[in-house]
């Protein structure tokens, strides 16, 4: 995991043929500005030289905060560093924490219909449709079936998975199910389970995790967890967890200026920002990102992810019941 302090970009080019090839690349450090614009610089030459060799390469390097290309870190205001922990914050203004090593996980009650169940019900939509068509027999009424098929294989596939859902118990019903399987055949793992707006999420305590471990894969995959989350954690090398509200969910209406802001920004914008920041986080006071539930394992807690836990806890306000998630 590399959340850098200092980032600065680079370009070049070169005219050859009456053709101008254009490279710009970011660069970053920990340190100062001073090396960013080194390794800028280095990372722009380089990428010239490939491009002038004959092989395909994006000229200009695409500005993503999170869970974007490998090889490139997070690109996001650092707020706090707490040793190997860092607090930083995203791209619509929330706090998030980093961890290279405390295995977190999200689960997300998705309503919208899955790919498998809009298939089956274009099938099942499909085929009513040629059965139709055959019975009068007509070319023309079957194609316009198979066309209203299309337009319904949404609302059906929804409608079949809400149906399913409340059968299994609801959304949190399944959830908590696929986590007491996975705890059962696991004697040795502790998780911290706790309730956010839109789904649940677990911290495994027991001991420290790379997000490349086997292991951590077939948690996810045991779990459910949620696709995005799984593919950040996997791109970026670390878990991460959101430690603030979101603005939607806590009425702020005005988005970060400037809007989907990426770190860096230019200096003119900064005052505007930390003025949406001082009134965002005056709001965030009033909730909490998520609420402690239960523990579920063996009861072990690692050493070094007790302060994890506490970070965690604190900043989400997890353990006060008397305010509102967002």
């Amino acid at each position: 995991m590399l959340v850098p302090d200092f980032w600065a970009e680079a370009r070049r080019r070169h005219r050859a043929k009456g053709k101008q090839i254009t490279v710009r690349r970011w660069g970053w450090s920990c340190q100062s500005q001073e090396d960013a614009q080194a390794l800028a610089d280095r990372r722009a030459d380089e990428a010239l030289a490939t491009l002038l060799g004959g092989a395909k390469l994006d000229g200009i390097e695409r500005k993503r905060a999170y869970n974007g290309a490998e090889g490139v870190p997070i690109r996001e205001e650092v707020v706090e560093r707490h040793g190997e922990q860092v607090i930083t914050r995203n791209s619509y203004g929330a706090r998030c924490l980093n961890s290279p090593d405390a295995l977190f996980a999200d689960i997300d009650f998705d309503a919208q219909p899955s790919w498998r169940a809009r298939a089956i019900a274009f099938l099942v939509l499909a085929g009513a449709s040629l059965l139709i068509a055959l019975a009068q027999h007509s070319l023309m009424v079957g194609a316009g079936l198979l066309f209203l098929s299309l337009i319904g294989t949404t609302s059906l596939a929804a409608s079949v998975q809400i149906i399913s859902t409340r059968l299994q118990g609801g959304h949190e019903g399944i959830a908590r199910r696929r986590i007491r399987r996975f705890i059962a055949s696991h004697a040795d793992w502790n998780l911290r389970l706790y309730r956010t707006p839109a789904g649940m999420r677990l911290l495994a305590t027991h001991r420290r995790f790379s997000s490349d471990d086997t292991e951590v894969a077939g948690f996810f995959a045991a779990i459910g967890a949620d696709p995005v989350f799984v593919r950040m954690c996997i791109n970026q090398r670390c878990f991460r967890a959101r430690l603030s509200g979101k603005p939607w969910r806590m009425d702020i209406s005005p988005h970060i200026k400037p809007r989907r802001a990426v770190w860096p920004i230019p200096d003119e914008r900064l005052a505007a920002r930390r003025a949406w920041i001082a009134s965002y986080e005056a709001r965030a006071r009033q909730y909490a990102a998520c609420r402690y539930i239960e523990s579920l394992g063996s009861g072990k807690i690692d050493q070094h992810l007790r302060q994890v836990v506490a970070l965690h806890d604190n900043a989400c306000r997890a353990l006060d019941a008397s305010v509102p998630l967002a």
